[in-house]
């Protein structure tokens, strides 16, 4: 049974850090290729920050890869610990 659409809470899962380290780029160089500060991408690496459309599209440019490759929207119970 599915919980009514407005009680399921989701989250971004990332893969954003994995595939920075794939292409050796810092976090700051990241950064600075999708126009934001390191502490963005930091926040989105940790799961605090969902960035938006564009930056998501942006990031998902500079790794050589899809959206949602890189992101996926999870429920929260699926998460995990």
């Amino acid at each position: 049974m599915f919980a009514p659409a407005n009680t399921i809470r989701m989250n971004l899962a990332t893969h954003l850090k994995q595939h920075r380290a794939r292409l050796n780029l810092t976090q700051q160089e990241l950064a600075e290729r999708v126009g934001v500060r390191r502490q963005t991408i930091l926040a989105i690496e940790k799961g605090h920050f969902s960035p938006s459309a564009l930056l998501a599209f942006k990031i998902a440019r500079v790794l050589e890869m899809k959206v949602d490759d890189l992101f996926e929207l999870v429920a929260e119970e699926e998460m995990g610990p």
